[in-house]
């Protein structure tokens, strides 16, 4: 199977992460995988076609100005040609806009992966309402949660053509790796608590920051970092600074050594409002922290209460301060989950699972294109 996969890359996040997981193990498994990024001229952003190309996949540049780029639509037509694709993989609105306008008029099976929609502004909405019409046309539309699934067929896309895969990690990278973090930060045996995640207003930084500032309020000792790029980070910086978190919060930006970073901590956080799968989750368990997680979108389907982390509340800045105190005061319960954490990662969530599972979806969307009635 050849699988080309188009996306438009804001960053190194949940979708690139799982574009690079399954590419290594399809190309493993004999099939080829090939990477394809839009280079926009408002935000080249090319860590995704780095680190595919640092990982030894065929990674591809195509040029875009502008939301409509006659030129960008022709340049994915040729791509496809060239690759010999036997199935052209978008993710994202832009992605899944774009493989459609290009390859409407050809036999190209189209697959997209629906991470979520975050309907944060006018702009962003009317973006995911097109999206949806779109997906009406292709062969088939996977959802990563049971709500991005509902939202799909709400849409209209048919529910023949909808499959839920959930997302997948290659455990490898997270095994016997040195906490290079710590020392980076001369914490010492001052426990570390992470974020790890886009900076934007859906990801709760705002919410986890003010916890921060309870907990140490309360005489516990902590270090609180947050790894990750986005729109909000002077308006967190500045948060920072209002909740006297200068020394004991700091915001790391974009890290390359994300396997270093999570070994790194004692416990991870996730204050999400709104949710799909997030990878980071994913990572973090793979290293065997505990979690401290809101109960958002599919979390609690992989974050077990109790048993491989805390789930809190959405928006309840007070019950995630707790939960981060609760871990901070029991070393023994953050090795316990932890371990569990891992092992729950190991069994259900492994980057080999998900490869099988779209192997599938892609073999449904190659045979469905041969047929009349499917078009």
């Amino acid at each position: 199977m050849k699988v080309l996969h188009l996306i438009s890359s804001g960053g190194m996040y949940g979708a690139e992460a799982v574009i690079l997981n399954l590419s290594r193990i399809l190309n493993e498994a004999g099939h080829s995988s090939e990477v394809a990024s839009f280079s926009n001229s408002a935000n080249p952003n090319l860590q995704l076609h780095e680190r595919a190309l640092q990982e030894g996949l065929q990674s591809h540049l195509i040029p875009c100005s502008g939301q409509v780029d006659r030129a960008a639509l022709k340049a994915v037509r040729e791509l496809v040609a060239r690759s010999g694709a036997d199935v052209v993989h978008a993710h994202g609105f832009k992605a899944d806009v774009y493989a459609y306008l290009a390859l409407r008029r050809t036999n190209t099976p189209l697959v997209s992966t629906c991470h979520t929609w975050y309907d944060t502004d006018w702009l962003v909405t009317l973006y995911g309402r097109i999206d949806r019409i779109v997906l009406r046309r292709f062969a088939r539309v996977v959802a990563v949660s049971d709500e991005v699934r509902r939202q799909l067929l709400a849409a209209g896309v048919r529910e023949d053509r909808v499959r839920m895969v959930r997302n997948g990690i290659d455990l490898r990278p997270f095994e016997n790796v040195a906490p290079a973090l710590r020392v980076e930060m001369a914490a010492g045996d001052t426990p570390i608590v992470g974020l790890i995640g886009r900076l934007a207003q859906s990801k709760g930084v705002d919410l986890y920051l003010e916890a921060a500032a309870r907990v140490l309020s309360s005489g516990a000792k902590a270090r609180f970092i947050v790894v990750g790029e986005g729109p909000d980070h002077a308006t967190l910086e500045r948060k920072i600074d209002e909740l006297k978190l200068c020394g004991q919060a700091t915001m790391l930006g974009r890290r390359d050594d994300m396997p270093a970073v999570y070994a790194s901590l004692d416990i991870m956080v996730s204050a999400s409002r709104q949710e799909g799968l997030p990878m980071a989750v994913l990572e973090g368990m793979a290293s065997g922290l505990p979690l401290v997680a809101t109960a958002v979108g599919e979390v609690p389907t992989v974050v077990e209460d109790g048993r491989t982390g805390l789930l809190v509340p959405p928006e309840d800045v007070g019950a995630l301060a707790a939960a981060i105190g609760q871990l901070l005061h029991d070393p023994a319960e953050r090795a316990r989950m932890g371990t569990a954490a891992r092992q729950r990662i190991r069994n259900e969530y492994s980057a080999d699972r998900m490869a099988e599972d779209y192997l599938r979806v892609y073999n449904e969307a190659t045979s469905s294109i041969r047929k009349p009635a499917e078009r």
